[in-house]
């Protein structure tokens, strides 16, 4: 990991230079965002794991995981109209 890669939640980093500063799976080019696209849209984590054998079945739980906390963290805004 490089000095600018921060780990933000187990297994889930930041690095302003890799994908845009977007969460990634340990650092790689693969963002928070596309594993939850992939299993919106119906993947199985086996699918994924097929599909991209560097991945392994604790980063797609640390996205599940990363993304729950991320809810639990958002704030209801009241908006008037």
């Amino acid at each position: 990991m490089s000095a600018e890669t921060v780990e933000i939640h187990p297994r889930i980093t930041v690095n302003p230079h890799v994908m845009a500063g977007k969460p990634c799976i340990r650092g790689m080019r693969v963002t928070v965002g596309m594993i939850l696209g992939m299993l919106a849209e119906g993947h199985t984590p086996e699918e994924m794991l097929d599909l991209y054998p560097y991945l392994e079945l604790e980063d797609i739980r640390a996205t599940l995981g990363f993304t729950a906390w991320r809810v639990g963290e958002e704030r209801e805004i009241s908006i008037s109209a």
